[in-house]
């Protein structure tokens, strides 16, 4: 009997057609004051980053050649299978936390708080890993500007001779933090504004570069083969999301259940659109084997006389980076918020500030957590703590999106996935086999975190749930 009490009590589930009714609670609501085109701005200002300045150029040169061009088509295809589950969530779902309260509503407590653990590690990290990448290019500006940074400040330890601490990672994770906590409104301007003007600079890149393509650098466009453009496919995915952690935001928009499906498509049809230009235009540029891996735009259009706007590129990539930041900031600080009014962390980091309306708390333990990260990990560390979370969640949200239509057919649905059950089923399998391209270490590591949080969950979680409180004495 206390095995079967057990079970019903890690499988209980969100009830959906009354989910305001349970996350509602003194000092934990957050505002709504998001517009569609804000909204998808922070999605765009997710998606577009690493992957358009450095995954391209890196794929192009030692996996894809040309065809790095079909290795983003492909990821697309991939990552689109899974925005169309988060769509079809967001519009019915309208609430904060994203794939961990999906999870929560649909397959049960334990799923959704196995889910929800794991993206606070993984957002973290990620905000972590943009920042040293950030560090990176701004190191490289200030040297060609010929200043001399002292060697204590500009890495982790280990990373290079007298480093102790990447103390501009550490710093730019902290005034991400204070953006966030100026209130979602304003946050958001700046977000907007900085997204703006990144999607300006990708835009000049194609518009110049595209004069200056020769068409033989295509050929051959497969260089290493179709397999080749696969392998590419699985490296530059983890370009092509950031709509997932700007579905946390749901419930700050002003018309979720409209606008979120629409923000998470839009976001990811612009960026796919710039993507596929870019890389048109970097492989025409240049041929692929010279390609910098670094800093592919900036090297190519230096190679044609352009040294100037290579410059501004580079400015443009420390900015346009930085979107990123914002967005996994904002998706990690709203999971937190969310599990803590749920009631399966302690619910005083539920509490948002009296006028700003926004979960201050968690924003500041956030940002010094990823500080610690950046300041103090190499960046190879810490990008490994990435990748596994977010397909997990992929997962996780696809099954869920089957099961909730299977299950509860006729429930207001202001978007509907299209050709169910195939496009969530392409999101599991192709999820799934990128998870095998990660290393031993990874699962590792994740297995240790996933362990910590079973400890959480059954010690503290699993009888202080707020779907707990109101069952029953005698079920628990």
């Amino acid at each position: 009997m206390a095995r079967l009490r057990m079970g019903e009590g890690v499988l209980r589930r969100k009830p959906i057609e009354h989910i305001e009714e349970t996350e509602v609670g003194e000092g934990t609501r957050l505002e709504r004051s998001l517009g569609l085109w804000q909204l998808t701005a922070i999605g765009v200002g997710g998606i577009i980053g690493a992957g358009i300045f450095t995954l391209a150029g890196t794929v192009a040169n030692g996996t894809a050649g040309p065809a790095v061009l079909v290795s983003f088509l492909i990821a697309g295809v991939a990552s689109a299978a899974a925005a169309l589950s988060y769509a079809e969530f967001a519009g019915l779902i309208p609430k904060a936390g994203s794939a961990y309260t999906y999870g929560y509503a649909v397959l049960g407590e334990l799923a959704g708080w196995f889910i929800g653990w794991d993206l606070l590690l993984e957002y973290t990290a990620i905000v972590a890993v943009v920042a040293i990448g950030i560090s990176g290019y701004f190191s490289f500006l200030v040297g060609e500007m010929g200043a001399d940074l002292p060697n204590w400040m500009l890495g982790a330890p280990g990373t290079g001779d007298g480093h102790r601490i990447d103390l501009f990672a550490a710093l730019l994770c902290l005034l991400i933090a204070y953006l966030l906590n100026l209130g979602i409104k304003n946050a958001a301007r700046f977000e907007t504004a900085v997204v703006v003007l990144k999607v300006l600079v990708v835009l000049l890149v194609i518009a110049v570069g595209v004069f200056h393509i020769d068409t033989a650098h295509y050929n051959p466009f497969f260089p290493y083969g179709v397999s080749g453009a696969f392998t590419g496919a699985a490296t530059v995915f983890f370009a092509v999301f950031g709509y997932d952690a700007m579905s946390t935001a749901a419930e700050e928009s002003k018309d979720a259940q409209r606008h979120m499906p629409k923000a998470i498509i839009y976001s990811l049809a612009i960026s796919m659109v710039l993507y596929v230009a870019a890389c048109l235009v970097l492989t025409g540029m240049q041929d692929y084997k010279d390609i910098d891996k670094e800093s592919g735009f900036s090297t190519a259009f230096q190679s044609v006389g352009l040294s100037g706007l290579a410059n501004v590129i580079a400015v443009g990539a420390i900015i346009g980076i930085l979107t990123v930041m914002f967005t996994f900031m904002l998706g990690v600080t709203r999971v937190w918020f969310s599990m803590s009014r749920d009631g399966l962390l302690p619910r005083w980091f539920a509490k948002t500030h009296p006028t700003r309306h926004v979960p201050t708390r968690v924003t500041w333990i956030v940002g010094f957590a990823s500080a610690a990260i950046a300041g103090f990990l190499p960046i190879g560390e810490a990008a490994e703590l990435t990748n596994i979370g977010i397909l997990l969640a992929f997962v996780v949200v696809c099954t869920a999106v089957i099961v909730l239509r299977y299950r509860q057919p006729d429930l207001p649905r202001t978007f509907r996935t299209p050709w169910m059950p195939v496009v969530p089923a392409v999101g599991v399998v192709f999820s799934l086999w990128l998870i095998t391209f990660l290393q031993w270490q990874t699962w590792a590591r994740f297995a240790v975190w996933l362990m910590l949080g079973l400890v959480i969950y059954f010690g503290y979680s699993y009888r202080r749930s707020e779907l707990a409180r109101r069952q029953a004495p005698d079920r628990l």
